[in-house]
């Protein structure tokens, strides 16, 4: 069995737990996450966001909004604690505390990506809210088991029973309730764990540390043993063995349910329930508990799959140190006191500082300088890195977010990760002329490390704009900018990213033929286009047969198409959801150039799109507003005003949800808007949907501006 040696401790693989805290903003997870290390030992006070001294959060901006901004790495050890427990050794549990706010979901993304089992952390007044959804269907796309905690349950109107069914419904997760809780509102004090029969009941809020194991309280006897025996239904359920112990009227050990828990947890097949209140301090030891009881270690996951670059032919990679090294950089962090740090999940072999590897994406080798441990911006500084373990790498140079890394005999390469393209963008410029060169530099490292932040050039305005998830995730870049590279900028207003598509099939002809004295320019294409799907983004089918155009002028060609469409065609946007394919043309034996063919295909493009009738998409948001009975027809009707579509309300507690779609278009301060009509009761959440065509009125101001 493969040994991780950290800290002069050597632990098994099977007693590693990777493992991510995700939730909607405000459910608690970076409160929940400071909890943890308390207990674990990792810090010796407990962090509140209040006061801005948490671990995790440790950007001044994170501090200064209460928010989490990026994510959070760290490495912590623990060993159950409660009677009764699975297991009773030392686990080492590599924390991941994710932002909740929909412009860092990038930072969910690159994390669940690499992750083995996830904490989703829900409020028990709240519910199953949008951001919830939103990280769990992330969850579900990388296939991480996980585990719940409804958090806040000493809040008013907090509601175990009712986050459940929320659960149940909206998710579609089988949740299966381990801690029932005690009380709720200001009389919660405790948990029933349900499969070992005792109740844990914490003294006072001070720490939590404190707290004693009993019995059922007397009032609960019958409430629990219904529950108790819907859970070992539930758990029979999932594995035919202990179904037919069951059925025959044996109740199974409590050994034998835990491990069927355990499998059923990692199979996705139930979703173990926890309960707590992280603030108050209480409920976060059994959590911790059961992260090791029941989420998978780097063994209990399937081996990394990918394929043997420039072939077809799977390749497998265990989780054991004796397999040829690969691993993936899942995140970048510009650090101004070591330079670039990669973060790296290391899924089979080791990997050594000093040493050299092999970046299959990019075909690169690699020198790793120095191994590091992370616990949130501190470093432990280690020799190697086996699989299992996730650590930051200090001395790459061209590997970035999503790279597969490997031995160059043993290549590999790994699904990569996938992100939303920016919705938003706004034009910069330096403040003075010695800013002018910081910028650039500047907005280059923050490009690097956020893959959701993208920097381009206006050809005609000589404009820098940048582009991101929302006026949030932009107004952090420029913030980030003055602090960390002392780079002074102006900002214009924020601007929707608009997309261009078409809605029909046509053909078009590109010839560039240029003759002024000796060596002319001939390149000559024919383009067919057809509309794809929302989403599809740009298909570039190469159908040439019998040579009519050389091997080597087609890459010209899908350049040249390319950037047209990157410029768009109407108002200068970029073209989406189109397949482009080039299925004729001529070459001149010593007229043809590379440039004549580009030219031919920007050409070819920019006719054949006119002819397939072009339209502007506009980005559409998901609005979730919650705001007291009073104030709803004020706020539908607003809704109403901006072009938007209610979807449907629901009552929560004693306030409505009212669920809509609007144009991002006319979204500009609405958090101000919506603020100032409910007396400051009402608050919204927003996140993209999806892009759809801009009304033709709306559309032609939007060229006749852009054309200007």
């Amino acid at each position: 069995m493969a040994i991780v040696k950290t800290q002069d401790r050597q632990l098994a693989m099977d007693k590693i737990r990777n493992i991510g805290i995700i939730a909607h903003i405000d459910a608690g997870k970076t409160t929940t996450s400071e909890r943890i290390l308390f207990y674990t030992g990792k810090s010796y006070k407990i962090g509140d966001i209040d006061d801005g001294n948490t671990q995790m959060d440790w950007m001044e901006q994170e501090k200064e909004r209460g928010i989490t901004i990026v994510s959070a790495a760290t490495t912590t050890f623990w060993t159950p604690k409660l009677p009764k427990s699975l297991f009773t050794d030392q686990y080492r549990i590599n924390l991941i505390d994710t932002p909740g706010h929909v412009d860092f979901t990038a930072e969910v993304e690159r994390s669940l990506r690499v992750l083995d089992g996830g904490v989703t952390v829900l409020d028990a007044e709240e519910g199953v809210q949008s951001q919830s959804e939103t990280v769990w269907r992330q969850a579900d796309k990388y296939k991480v088991p996980r585990i719940c905690f409804v958090n806040k349950m000493d809040k008013m109107g907090a509601d175990f029973k009712h986050t459940l069914a929320d659960v149940e419904e909206k998710l579609g997760a089988h949740t299966a309730i381990v801690t029932y809780p005690i009380g709720a509102e200001n009389s919660f004090k405790g948990v029933v764990m349900l499969l070992e029969e005792q109740s844990v009941i914490w003294a006072g809020d001070e720490t939590g540390a404190a707290y004693t194991v009993g019995p059922i309280p007397e009032d609960m006897i019958e409430e629990v043993a219904r529950e108790r025996a819907h859970l070992i239904e539930q758990i029979c359920e999932t594995d035919d063995v202990l179904l037919e112990k069951y059925l025959d009227g044996v109740v199974p050990t409590l050994v034998e349910l835990k491990k069927a828990l355990r499998a059923a947890t990692i199979a996705y097949k139930l979703v173990p329930m926890y309960c707590g209140t992280s603030l108050r301090n209480k409920g976060v030891q059994p959590l911790l508990d059961g992260v090791v009881d029941y989420l998978p270690s780097p063994l209990d996951v399937p081996p990394a799959e990918g394929k043997v670059p420039g072939t077809d032919e799977v390749a497998i990679r265990k989780p054991d140190v004796k397999e040829p090294f690969a691993g993936l950089s899942f995140k970048i962090q510009a650090d101004p006191h070591i330079g670039k740090l990669t973060y790296l999940r290391v899924y089979s072999g080791k990997i050594t500082s000093g040493s050299y590897i092999y970046n299959a994406t990019r075909d690169k080798t690699e020198r790793v300088g120095r191994l590091v441990l992370m616990h949130a911006n501190d470093r432990e500084e280690v020799p190697e890195a086996v699989a299992g373990e996730i650590v930051g790498v200090v001395g790459m140079k061209d590997t970035r977010t999503g790279d597969t890394l490997c031995v160059p005999d043993h290549p590999i390469m790994l699904e990569g990760i996938s992100f939303a393209e920016p919705v938003i963008s706004l034009s910069i410029e330096p403040k003075t002329k010695a800013d002018q060169e910081k910028m650039g530099m500047a907005l280059a490292r923050l490009a690097e490390e956020d893959p959701t932040f993208k920097i381009r050039t206006n050809q005609e305005t000589g404009q820098t704009l940048i582009a991101g998830m929302g006026e949030l995730h932009l107004e952090i870049i420029v913030d980030r900018m003055k602090r960390e590279f002392n780079v002074d900028a102006n900002v214009g207003n924020p601007q929707v990213a608009y997309r261009e598509t078409i809605t029909k099939d046509a053909d078009a002809e590109g010839k560039y033929i240029k003759q002024s004295g000796g060596r002319g320019q001939y390149g000559h294409c024919y383009l067919r286009i057809k509309p794809l799907p929302r989403g599809e983004g740009v298909k570039f089918v190469n159908a040439i047969v019998g040579g009519v155009i050389p091997k080597e002028f087609i890459t010209p060609v899908e350049k040249g198409v390319r950037e047209a469409l990157e410029n768009g065609i109407i108002a200068g946007f970029n073209l989406v959801d189109i397949e482009v394919t080039l299925y004729d043309g001529s070459f001149h034996d010593v007229d043809s150039s590379e440039i004549a063919f580009k030219i031919a295909g920007s050409m070819a493009i920019q006719s054949a799109v006119r002819q397939a009738t072009p339209i502007i998409l506009e980005p559409i948001m998901k609005l979730e507003i919650t705001t007291p009975e009073d104030f709803m027809g004020d706020v539908i009707g607003d809704i109403s005003s901006k072009r938007g579509q209610v979807l449907g309300t629901s009552q929560r507690g004693n306030v409505r949800v009212i669920n809509a779609i609007v144009p991002l278009s006319e979204l500009s301060r609405y958090v101000t808007i919506l603020r100032s009509m409910t007396q400051g009761r009402a608050s919204s959440y927003m996140e993209m949907s999806h892009y759809d065509p801009v009304p033709s009125n709306i559309a032609d101001k939007i060229i006749n501006k852009e054309n200007k």
